[in-house]
C-alpha cells in the first residue's frame, strides 16, 4: 500500500544558500516555520533563484519558480500555502491559479480586512523589511482616502536587513530583529499617534511579535495570523 502524503502547512521558502538540512537552525518558537505556533504539520519547498534581495524587489522572471514550488507542496500533502516573505504577494494571482489549495503568499493580504476592523480616525501601521520597494502597490487598497489610513514603516539599514541581503544569509539574533524593530515602530508612533494596529509583513517578525504587543498595547498582525487562521477553515 503506497502512504499518503500528510495533510501540512506548505511554506515556499527563500533561497538560503547550498546548506544541508542538518546545518539549517532549527525553527524557534513562534516563528513560519515552526510546526507548534500552528499545531499542524510544516513542509517547505525552496523557490529557485528566489534569493532575498531578488524577491523584496521583485523580479518576474522568479513567477514559474513559485509555481513550480507551489505545485511540489501540494504533491507533498500541502492542504495550504504561504510563503517565507511578505513580497511574495507580487506572485499572489499566479500561484492561487496555479494550485487547488489556498494560498496565503503574504500578511499584506490582510490590510484592507484589518482597516475596516479600525475606527475611520484610526491608522492602521505595516512595517515592513524595506519600505523602499513597500508602496501602495502592494498593499491592496485602491481608494485614496483608505490609503491614507496605512502608513509603512521599514526597517532597512538595520541588522536583520543586512544579513538577509547576502548569499547566504547569516542568522541574525532575536534581540537584533527586536532592536529594528521596535526602532521603527516609535518612529511611526511618533509620527502618527493615531496608529492603532500593526501589520508585519516580514514572515521573520512574528519571533518578536509578543514583545512589542507588550511594550505598545497594540493588535499585532502578522503571516502567522493569517496561516492559522487559513489552516482553521480547512483542517
Amino acid at each position: 500500500m503506497v502512504s499518503q502524503p500528510r495533510p501540512s502547512l506548505g511554506i515556499l521558502n527563500l533561497e538560503r544558500g547550498a546548506r544541508p538540512d542538518a546545518m539549517l537552525p532549527e525553527p524557534l518558537p513562534g516563528s513560519l516555520m515552526n510546526p507548534a505556533t500552528y499545531d499542524f504539520p510544516v513542509i517547505a519547498e525552496t523557490v529557485k533563484g528566489a534569493w532575498a534581495d531578488k524577491v523584496i524587489r521583485g523580479d518576474p522572471v522568479l513567477e514559474a519558480a513559485y509555481i513550480a514550488a507551489a505545485s511540489r507542496l501540494v504533491k507533498r500533502g500541502a492542504v495550504a500555502i504561504s510563503s517565507n516573505c511578505g513580497f511574495s504577494i507580487r506572485h499572489q494571482v499566479p500561484v492561487a491559479a496555479s494550485v487547488n489549495v489556498p494560498v496565503t503568499l503574504s500578511s499584506l493580504l490582510l490590510v484592507p480586512s484589518l482597516l475596516r476592523q479600525l475606527p475611520r480616525s484610526a491608522k492602521l501601521a505595516v512595517v515592513t523589511a524595506d519600505s523602499t520597494h513597500c508602496g501602495h502597490d502592494l498593499i491592496g487598497i485602491e481608494d485614496m482616502a483608505e490609503r491614507m489610513r496605512v502608513v509603512i514603516g521599514g526597517i532597512e539599514g538595520g541588522k536583520f536587513w543586512q544579513n538577509e541581503m547576502k548569499r547566504p544569509p547569516p542568522v541574525t539574533e532575536v534581540a537584533d530583529i527586536e532592536a529594528d524593530v521596535s526602532a521603527c515602530v516609535l518612529r511611526l508612533r511618533d509620527t502618527h499617534p493615531e496608529i492603532a494596529a500593526i501589520l508585519f509583513e516580514c514572515t521573520g517578525f512574528p519571533l518578536v511579535a509578543p514583545a512589542i504587543r507588550r511594550s505598545t498595547g497594540l493588535p499585532i498582525y502578522d503571516i502567522t495570523t493569517l496561516c492559522r487562521m487559513t489552516l482553521a477553515s480547512v483542517s
